[in-house]
């Protein structure tokens, strides 16, 4: 029976055996938690211990980050001098909970409320990132110090430009490093070949964090916020940013999490009930499909200083107002991106090395989730570009085998300004050099992946019988949580599985809802699944499939089942 041609075909990786002497050393943990471990690169004793009970071996002084002494020095300064100091934002979840984490620890040191005021720039007029209007501006507005928090590490121009009207810049970033480092009094990014900090790859919110520590420690007597109570804002931008929840960043974490859920903000608990999630079981997938999206929606289609506003609340009738405006904003991003997409498919060419949609019509606050769509359909890298008058604003999303960032780099001399990770970047052009800009990053593309099979790879942890999947080794599961980037849930291959029932569910039939036989030598069982945007196979499924897939739990009417999550179906050939 041929596989539904409209289903795209991947490659299934699973990943290699632990080792014999491995599995020896390791015997008193289960087989199974044993190799998702080994697939992580944790296989140390202490490690492994760190990782489940959720610690972090490495030092944590955040001394250790570069420039951090030149940091505290100039903000203590400020402070004593009472300065205006600004903390300079992004709208995006990462920067808006940095944003009001510094804001507030700032303020919690002595700092007069008057005198610390953050700015987060407008997505639509402004775009990301530093810019002179609005630093021309806060000088004039009678600032002295202005701290960045997750943007800037590529502002040199806009920082020469500070520097001129005597605007002194602290910078604290997370994204990659340009070229040339801005010249500001202290940069602080873990990534700068110089650090000596042990982890590089803290969200913009965690390296905010960093330096409210650093300026508590220095000035204990002063300070009066505690360090436990930013860390609900630490969990939220991390995990929205979708930063690896590895080394540190698990740690903030899971700390971030029990703050979370026991939040004294009252902007969390209004967020929470228009999400409709459970005040106090918050988990980091409730951060990464429930607060965090919302978070976002305001800085893609308004402005993001509702969010901000949210986050700072201090009564539950504010709190309530700002809820129920993201959550309208959030329902009309999905109505906008869905409506988008569609336009975005009918421009590009599927099969091109890099997919290029450009247009008036698109909307700058969801140019990156079209382009995430695209990348994930067609599995190439795409740019989506709102079209202005004089600039045209993308955003890019990309895949394993393309650095988007490194190839932004190779036309840096036709952008006005553009930065971002290895896959997901942003960037303007002016529209006098987009038509040269299309012709040299589709030959960066071209060149880079003339020899790549552009087919995507399922990462399987391990092939298991479907009879092993049961509730105790989903206790076992457990102990990975948080999961997320860099530490995904688990992702299981069993083979020859019977089919007992079928059927397409969900609208037009778009995803595929199944009942499996888990047989064993203890009786018959069934486990249910779900194969979402699968729903093709309702008409030609086998009766005997393999299939790849996570295991969840479905909670209904106050029953709690296991079921598949299914990932990729294929014929069985036994």
């Amino acid at each position: 029976m041929n596989r539904p041609t409209t289903l795209r075909k991947n490659i299934w990786q699973v990943a290699p055996r632990v080792p014999d002497h491995i599995q020896e050393k390791f015997s008193h943990i289960h087989p199974v938690m044993l190799q998702v471990l080994y697939n992580r690169g944790i296989i140390n004793p202490g490690d492994i211990q760190a990782f489940l009970e959720g610690h972090y071996l490495e030092s944590t002084d955040p001394f250790l980050l570069p420039d951090m002494d030149k940091a505290v020095a100039r903000i203590e300064q400020a402070i004593d001098n009472e300065e205006m100091i600004i903390v300079y934002g992004d709208f995006d979840a990462d920067g808006v909970t940095s944003t009001v984490l510094l804001t507030q620890a700032l303020r919690g040191l002595g700092a007069d409320r008057n005198l610390v005021r953050p700015y987060i720039p407008d997505r639509v007029d402004e775009g990301y990132g530093l810019n002179v209007e609005a630093l021309t501006e806060l000088k004039e507005k009678g600032a002295n110090l202005v701290i960045t928090v997750d943007c800037g590490i590529r502002s040199v121009f806009e920082v020469e430009h500070a520097n001129q009207i005597g605007l002194e810049m602290i910078i604290t970033d997370h994204h990659s490093l340009g070229p040339k480092m801005p010249p500001g009094t202290a940069v602080i990014n873990p990534k700068r070949p110089d650090s000596e900090y042990p982890d590089d790859m803290l969200a913009g919110v965690g390296i905010a964090f960093k330096l409210a520590q650093a300026l508590k420690q220095s000035r204990p007597d002063r300070a009066t916020f505690d360090e436990a109570d930013l860390l609900d804002l630490v969990a939220i931008g991390t995990v929205a940013d979708l930063a690896p929840l590895l080394k540190e960043n698990r740690k903030l974490v899971i700390d971030g999490l029990k703050s979370l859920n026991n939040s004294k903000r009252a902007g969390i608990a209004a967020l929470a009930r228009a999400a409709r999630l459970t005040p106090g079981s918050l988990t980091a997938e409730s951060i990464a499909f429930g607060i965090g999206p919302r978070i976002n929606a305001a800085g893609r289609l308004a402005h993001a200083y509702s969010a901000a506003k949210l986050l700072a609340a201090n009564n539950s009738l504010d709190a309530n107002r700002f809820a129920d405006e993201l959550d309208r904003l959030n329902r009309q991003r999905q109505k906008l991106t869905a409506e988008l997409s569609e336009l975005a498919e009918g421009m590009v060419e599927p099969d091109a090395p890099i997919l290029i949609a450009a247009d008036e019509k698109f909307v700058s606050g969801v140019v990156g989730l079209v382009a995430s769509r695209l990348a994930e359909k067609h599995y190439r890298p795409a740019i989506v570009m709102e079209q202005g008058e004089e600039e045209s604003r993308g955003s890019c999303r990309s895949i394993d085998q393309f650095h988007i960032t490194d190839a932004l780099d190779e036309v840096a001399d036709l952008l006005v300004r553009h930065g971002g990770h290895a896959q997901a970047a942003g960037f303007t052009v002016r529209n006098t050099n987009l038509p040269e800009f299309l012709s040299r990053i589709t030959a960066v593309a071209e060149r880079k992946l003339q020899d790549v099979e552009l087919v995507p790879t399922l990462s399987i942890d391990t092939e298991i019988a479907l009879e092993d999947v049961d509730w105790a080794l989903f206790e076992h599961l457990q102990q990975l949580e948080p999961t997320g980037a860099a530490n995904p849930q688990p992702v299981f291959l069993s083979r020859g599985v019977e089919v007992v029932h079928h059927r397409a569910v969900g609208q037009s039939g778009a995803h595929l809802q199944l009942t499996l036989s888990a047989d064993s030598l203890n009786g018959y069982r069934e486990i249910g699944a779900i194969a979402f945007r699968q729903g093709e196979w309702a008409s030609h499924l086998p009766q005997t499939i393999d299939l790849v897939y996570s295991i969840s739990v479905n909670e209904w009417r106050g029953n709690r089942n296991l079921q598949l999550m299914v990932q990729d179906i294929r014929p069985s050939q036994f």
